[in-house]
């Protein structure tokens, strides 16, 4: 079987000589992939000038419900994926993490974006930036989709999550996808990405796939464009600096292999939970995917003086991760993904070799479940010790991808920081202690060489997702060795394929740009009270200026009684005239009730409820005698989608400002309602 690709709109055979790939367990020859005779000019052109217009033509909450729908598909898809995934080496338990693990990002970036982001094609990003006197000249931050096509070169280890959440960002943030799997696994990329184009969920060109090589791929790529690579740095920096991403300045991301550790805290003991918890995931790490994981545990860093007993205890748990064929009773890892990798673990093994000792597998001789190794790919757990870390290279330089960790002692908090340090930049380092004071010196002299870190103990652990996994709504990346990029993260991920543009201009003109309200822009209001209008009826900067209202003692005696709030400054005449404000003043949370109460209509309307509060400043006092009035304008617009058989709806966010009897802000902030929409 040849695997095809799928560009321009059509599933294609490659031409030409194939690689075969095989079947990790068995070495049995699988399929064969080629790009051949691909012309990757004309697929670069069909994600920019079909897909591109077509995606940026949906909002962001459009893109969203697609990916959510295209999750769901997915996942009734997956016994498929998991049959698939068993030739690559994958237990069960390996593949949950990158089928249902990857899927799980798609379905986790779809609710992100619906909750963060708005139902337009365009982000607003942070607050307006007063930039004149008389605040008619201002600036904002908007972010706007590339209209070009996101390259995305994988590693062979996942071959579901490591798309899928490149992709999921990136059709969120409007720009088309070349999917460019590794060979090695690429059928089960492939047919996941089989199912995402029969599903039809979004406009044809968003999703392109090339099994194979990328040919000249990256010679057809211009400043809109953006690349993203994972696997080996030594790949990754030769990519990066291709003459062509030079010189467009092409966006860059890079996560590469990285050489991370786990440090056990000085003041643990072999009796503390922290202890135990410290051998099970670095055993965890070495056998999940048989260590092929960028985030692998490659240096287990310990107190010198309990290097023997976490060596007995780690030894003792690798003894129970029976090795064999994935589909065998009792097996808990697999092969490598090929013989190729296998050979390449057994050289770097034996490299580190020249400088530390193998107390734990390494040999060519070892006992496996349901298969022998005659044809397959499959290497043993092997731990190493290094007694001198501080003063050798290789341990910190050599990474065997695969089942493979080295033990290092250290003496002092001191050692064990400069030990990991000497790694030079990681995915992802750990961190083993019950001792908070412990755990800031650590951490924070470490923090800088890691994209993320992780402290484990007694308080956490039940619910910790480990040390290996990255999550959707944290950064996946790291400094140094590891590429220096970022992934994930949330909406920062989405952000990375738009791009950041600052506007100037008055308020009047950015609303109009931004669709959302600036203060001082050009106002709009008429006799029909803002309540009594549908969601569709409301105009961005529609105003309503209320009624004024002087407030007295007995509305800040009553509202004291009511709320249970008799802080002195509203009730202690002497002290008030010691405190900040020099007198007797109204509580805040009084001046916005009042508030509410000038801007709202009573009477029944498209108002359907108050959907929350946000960014609330008191900028002066409210004294009794004090008159205050309310301006209400509309401030932004998010239609939403009706959940079962509700009416139609959208959240309105309200800009509030009330002000005294001198004109000045007493308080700000936004309130949010749902509004009912006349239309489906």
């Amino acid at each position: 079987m040849r695997l095809q690709s799928y560009v321009t709109g059509q599933w294609r055979d490659g031409t030409g000589e194939p690689v075969v790939v095989h079947n990790a367990v068995t070495g049995a020859p699988l399929c064969e992939v080629s790009s051949e005779g691909i012309d990757f000019a004309a697929v670069v052109r069909h994600g920019r000038d079909t897909g591109g217009p077509a995606l940026r033509a949906m909002t962001f909450h459009q893109r969203a419900a697609a990916l959510k729908d295209m999750a769901k598909h997915l996942m009734a898809h997956k016994e498929d994926f998991y049959a698939l995934s068993a030739s690559t080496g994958a237990t069960r338990a390996d593949g949950w993490v990158d089928i249902e693990g990857g899927i799980g990002t798609v379905f986790t970036y779809a609710s992100l974006v619906n909750r963060e982001l708005p139902n337009d094609v365009v982000m607003v990003e942070g607050e307006m930036e007063r930039l004149s006197k008389n605040g008619s000249f201002v600036g904002r931050h908007i972010l706007s989709s590339k209209p070009g096509v996101s390259v995305h070169i994988n590693a062979f280890n996942f071959p579901c999550w490591g798309m899928l959440e490149k992709i999921a960002p990136s059709l969120a943030a409007g720009v088309p996808v070349i999917v460019k799997p590794a060979t090695p696994t690429a059928y089960l990329t492939e047919a996941v990405v089989r199912e995402m184009i029969a599903g039809g969920f979004f406009p044809e060109g968003s999703i392109q796939l090339i099994c194979g090589s990328v040919g000249d791929l990256l010679d057809q790529l211009e400043e809109q464009d953006v690349v993203t690579f994972t696997g080996s740095a030594s790949t990754g920096r030769k990519l990066r600096s291709h003459p062509n991403i030079v010189a467009n300045s092409v966006p860059f991301t890079m996560e590469a292999d990285s050489l991370n550790c786990a440090i056990l805290g000085q003041t643990v003991q072999p009796e503390d939970p922290e202890f135990e918890l410290f051998v099970k995931e670095v055993a965890r790490e070495m056998t999940v995917k048989a260590g092929q994981k960028c985030t692998a545990i490659r240096r287990a860093i310990v107190p010198a003086d309990k290097l023997a007993a976490v060596s007995e205890a780690l030894q003792a748990r690798l003894d129970k991760a029976v090795l064999g064929d994935p589909a065998a009773e009792g097996v808990r890892m697999g092969p490598l993904v090929g013989r190729d990798q296998a050979r390449d673990v057994r050289a770097n093994v034996q490299r580190l070799a020249q400088e530390c000792e193998i107390i734990y597998g390494g040999g060519e001789e070892f006992a496996l479940t349901g298969t022998d190794n005659s044809s397959g790919a499959f290497f043993p757990a092997t731990l190493l010790r290094c007694d001198d870390p501080l003063n050798q290279s290789l341990v910190h330089e050599v990474e065997a991808f695969g089942p493979v960790s080295t033990l290092m002692p250290y003496t002092s908090i001191d050692d064990a920081v400069a030990i990991a340090r000497l790694g030079k930049g990681s995915l992802v380092g750990s961190l083993f202690t019950h001792d908070d004071q412990e755990a800031r010196r650590v951490i924070l002299a470490t923090a800088p060489w890691h994209g993320r870190m992780l402290i484990i103990n007694r308080d956490c652990a039940a619910e910790s997702t480990g040390h290996g996994s990255p999550l959707a709504p944290l950064v996946h990346g790291g400094p140094g060795r590891a590429g220096g990029g970022e992934e994930l993260g949330g909406i920062r991920a989405v952000k990375h394929y738009m791009q950041r543009t600052a506007l100037q201009g008055s308020p009047t003109t950015l609303m109009a740009i931004t669709s959302e309200y600036h203060p001082g822009a050009r106002g709009y209001s008429d006799a029909v009270h803002p309540f009594k209008k549908y969601f569709e009826e409301l105009q961005i900067g529609e105003t309503l200026l209320t009624h004024r209202r002087t407030v007295t003692e007995a509305d800040i005696v009553n509202f004291g009684c009511i709320s249970g709030d008799h802080f002195y400054a509203h009730f202690d005449e002497i002290a008030a005239k010691d405190s900040f404000f020099g007198k007797r003043v109204a509580h805040g949370y009084f001046v916005i009730s009042a508030a509410a109460g000038m801007f709202v209509d009573p009477a029944p309307g498209p108002v359907i409820a108050n959907y929350g509060l946000e960014n609330l400043r008191f900028i002066e006092p409210v004294a009794p005698g004090d008159t205050i009035r309310t301006r209400l304008t509309v401030k932004k617009k998010i239609k939403k989608k009706p959940r079962g058989d509700e009416k139609p709806n959208g959240v309105v966010v309200w800009a509030i400002e009330v002000t005294n009897q001198a004109d000045e802000a007493v308080a700000v902030y936004d309130i949010m309602t749902l509004v009912e929409r006349r239309e489906a």
